[in-house]
């Protein structure tokens, strides 16, 4: 059974990084890639009955246009280059959605890019790729 790169892709030119790295190894390892999008919610706001309706509305309709817009475009590239390529989509804390999807998907690796986050945000909540360097379940390769 081929191992399976797991790599985190937003479509900004970290995640272009990750994907060129992680694309380059699957190549060579005969590895399978799962590119996963995380689209990220916070699950302590406090809403009616219409909100929520039309909260679950709008996430319906951003997981359909994250693959189509953001996914699909790269699977297919990946695809027409010999590469065994496949997509999810999740909402959820980035690190925490990408450690789950690792081991629902029996991934080896998750690869990730590096945004180089600093400051008061960085320092008060952590960066996804901070987060996986330590939590991760699978080894994880952190693109500059």
């Amino acid at each position: 059974m081929p191992e399976t790169y797991l790599i985190a892709f937003d479509g900004s030119a970290a995640s272009e990084r990750a994907l060129t790295f992680g694309a380059e190894r699957a190549r060579a390892a005969g590895a399978q890639l799962l590119l996963a999008h995380v689209l990220e919610w916070s699950p302590y706001s406090f809403l009616s009955a219409e909100e929520v309706a039309e909260r679950h509305k709008r996430r319906t309709e951003e997981v359909g246009r994250a693959e189509t817009v953001i996914l699909d475009p790269v699977r297919k590239k990946l695809a027409g280059q010999g590469l065994s390529v496949e997509t999810v989509v999740r909402y959820g804390h980035v690190a925490e959605v990408l450690s789950e999807l690792a081991k629902e998907y029996g991934a080896t690796q998750i690869i990730v890019g590096r945004t180089g986050e600093k400051g008061l945000q960085a320092r008060l909540f952590g960066s996804v790729a901070g987060t996986l360097a330590q939590a991760a379940p699978v080894p994880c390769t952190i693109v500059p």
